[in-house]
């Protein structure tokens, strides 16, 4: 349908606006408020017959050209201009383009939405989800999945063409009409007609906040509608959340009070690995082992009733992409609620999940897992050796310059000798160029891959796995305090040279506030207290 030219009155007012029927009413409501100042999540947009909602069909209101609006609701301040001109990507020069690229953009908080924009930064250390989001056009009628998913697509995408903290409005408007739940918190402050602007500031600080788990499980439900990458030679196309990020977990049960009862075996998908924390618990490893072997109550054939089993857990299938959640949060009936486990859990940086898996998958990663980790051995000294060898020749360079122009004013300072310089240079002389090795490694690192898993799309081949990015919970109870992301450095500026490999730093997602933080900064958010507490990691596969 066209755009139709309207109306809103508010406030003795009226404004003008262009109403396009094929976009989400909450578009609409972002209009308005761009004119009236009256946020969203407290503006009543009347219309024949009750109030616009968030997932109105505007087809069902049936708006004609020249329609005028009433607008009910509290005004509050105006979105206020950038404090600089916001230059867009294409409009830069060289100079100007080479440092935006420095930094990643920030997302601005739109009242208690840190939750969100955490998990949204989080999900951007995925490669293989940028390059399936910018593949994806949503069909029309697709549904909410599809709605949401496209809306992530069009965030990424405004998020890289511009420098400044990006206002994610539409994607939260998509999702809180996706997911109702994450409106629950704005309709907190009813009436705000008859509240000042103090009082319903005061309620939007006050309001519960939402979970990033759940946040990123919901964008994780709506991503199943992605497709993924289609494997050669195959007819059966699977989508992106199940190659990628889905993994299948087989798990054993045995009753205990009746020994002679068949074990029952169970398998299951799953999108994130589980790090249950106790009062033992102190590093991630033992969490998670702790999550995959423990006692449970279930109904048992043999005794009518009742009894208890050992559930003995392990993942059957790997996905190149692992997500573990700390449970942090638990309900404590005492006080009826969610209360924070605050203990210290250590997390690696490096995680070897070959504890973690079947015997039989055990068997097909184990050539693979020790290969890259051979590899990653010999890079390592290579590096050490290339690296100091470059500072040598480099700081001899302008000793080199000196001498000889001590040696042409009659210095008698120059000699015949070999420097240290030269044996050095001889030493990384003795290594093969490392584009050459580089090519030898890979050619014998693919001989080691199984068949199984090489034919399937998206499953871990090495087991072996790096830290990428972390969502992380800062505060003392569960329905309050702040969500910042990490995500490791490399993500974004991927080394140009074999030398530039190992950067260990990361960008730390303060909402719209964006700072390089180092690797010894990250391992302290392990908890132990109110600061910063790791809540979900993300690790990808190593790769060579």
């Amino acid at each position: 349908m066209p755009k139709i030219s309207v109306s809103v009155k508010h406030a003795g007012k009226t404004h003008h606006l262009e109403l396009d029927p094929d976009e989400p009413a909450t578009v609409f409501k972002q209009d308005v408020y761009q004119l009236t100042g009256v946020p969203p999540d407290r503006m009543k947009v009347m219309i024949k017959g009750g109030v616009l909602k968030d997932d109105t069909n505007w087809r069902t209101v049936g708006p004609k050209p020249n329609q005028v609006f009433m607008v009910i609701g509290a005004a509050g301040e105006l979105p206020k201009p950038p404090s600089k001109p916001v230059v867009f990507m294409e409009d830069m020069d060289e100079s100007a383009l080479a440092e935006a690229l420095r930094m990643p953009v920030g997302l601005k908080n739109l009242g208690n939405t840190c939750y969100m924009n955490a998990t949204v930064q989080a999900l951007r250390a995925i490669p293989e989800l940028q390059d399936a989001l910018k593949r994806y056009t949503p069909s029309l009628g697709g549904g909410p999945q599809s709605m949401l998913t496209g809306a992530m697509r069009d965030l990424y995408d405004s998020m890289g063409k511009t420098t400044e903290g990006f206002p994610p409005l539409l994607f939260l408007g998509v999702l809180r009409q996706v997911v109702p739940q994450f409106n629950e918190q704005s309709r907190a402050g009813a009436g705000p007609a008859q509240q000042d602007l103090h009082a319903i500031s005061l309620m939007i600080q006050m309001a519960p906040e939402t979970d990033a788990e759940e946040c990123w499980t919901q964008i994780m439900n709506a991503l199943s509608v992605l497709p993924g990458t289609e494997a050669p030679n195959s007819s059966n196309q699977k989508k992106f959340v199940e190659q990628f990020i889905t993994g299948e977990m087989t798990s054993e049960f045995r009753c205990v009070e009746a020994p002679e009862e068949p074990p029952t075996t169970m398998k299951e998908k799953i999108t994130k690995v589980t790090c249950n924390i106790s009062k033992d618990t102190n590093f991630m490893h033992s969490g998670i082992m702790g999550s995959l072997d423990q006692t449970i109550e279930k109904h048992s054939p043999t005794l009518g009733r009742e009894a208890q089993y050992t559930q003995h857990s392990r993942i059957s299938r790997l996905p190149s992409n692992i997500v573990v959640h700390m449970v942090r949060f638990h309900w404590r009936r005492d006080i009826g609620k969610k209360a924070k486990i605050m203990r210290k859990v250590k997390f690696p940086f490096e995680l070897d999940a070959m504890d973690l898996v079947t015997d039989e998958l055990k068997r097909k990663l184990a050539d693979c897992n020790g290969k890259i980790k051979e590899i990653e051995r010999g890079r390592a000294e290579r590096r050490k050796v290339r690296k100091k060898t470059k500072q040598v020749v480099d700081s001899s360079a302008v000793t080199s310059a000196s001498t000889t122009e001590g040696s042409s004013s009659g210095n008698p300072g120059a000699s015949g000798d070999v420097s240290m310089t030269d044996a050095v240079t001889v030493a990384a002389g003795e290594l093969e160029d490392e584009n050459v090795l580089r090519e030898k490694e890979k050619k014998a690192f693919e001989l080691t891959i199984d068949p199984d898993l090489r034919a399937d799309t998206g499953a871990s081949v090495t087991g072996l796995f790096e830290l990428c990015g972390i969502v992380t919970h800062k505060g003392a109870s569960a329905d309050s305090g702040h969500y910042i992301g990490f995500v490791k450095k490399d993500t974004f500026h991927p080394p140009k040279s074999y030398l530039e490999e190992g950067d260990e730093d990361w960008y730390q997602f303060d909402d719209e506030k964006v700072s390089v933080v180092t690797q010894e900064k990250v391992s302290t958010l392990d908890g132990g207290g109110e600061s910063a507490s790791a809540y979900i990691l993300l690790y990808r596969e190593k790769r060579l």
